[in-house]
């Protein structure tokens, strides 16, 4: 094994399975808003949990929230389903 090999492997390791949710909800939230540059995630790991919080300018923040609610909980769906695959409960807030 090589020093790249080693360092690719350590990178692994440290990665969180919160971290591929968290991308997939900025990937989402990104290409609703207008403003991609006021999104920002604030992930935060407990034990077998993890809650991400996603930060957005207040026009964009009815826009991931949606009608009713509903791309909200479209979103909080497609992350708890990834979470579930990758070992770990995941709650997704919005603060406008």
């Amino acid at each position: 094994m090589d020093a790249a090999e080693a360092t690719l492997l350590a990178s692994e390791e440290t990665e969180l399975p919160s971290d591929r949710v968290a991308d997939l909800v900025e990937y989402i939230v990104c290409g609703l808003v207008d403003d991609e540059d006021a999104v920002s995630l604030d992930v935060t790991d407990s034990e077998g949990s993890s809650l991400i919080e996603v930060s957005c300018s207040e026009e964009d923040a009815g826009r991931v929230i949606g009608r009713k609610g509903r791309t909200i909980k479209a979103i909080r769906t497609l992350a708890r389903a990834l979470g579930q695959r990758v070992g770990t409960t995941v709650e997704v807030e919005v603060v406008g």
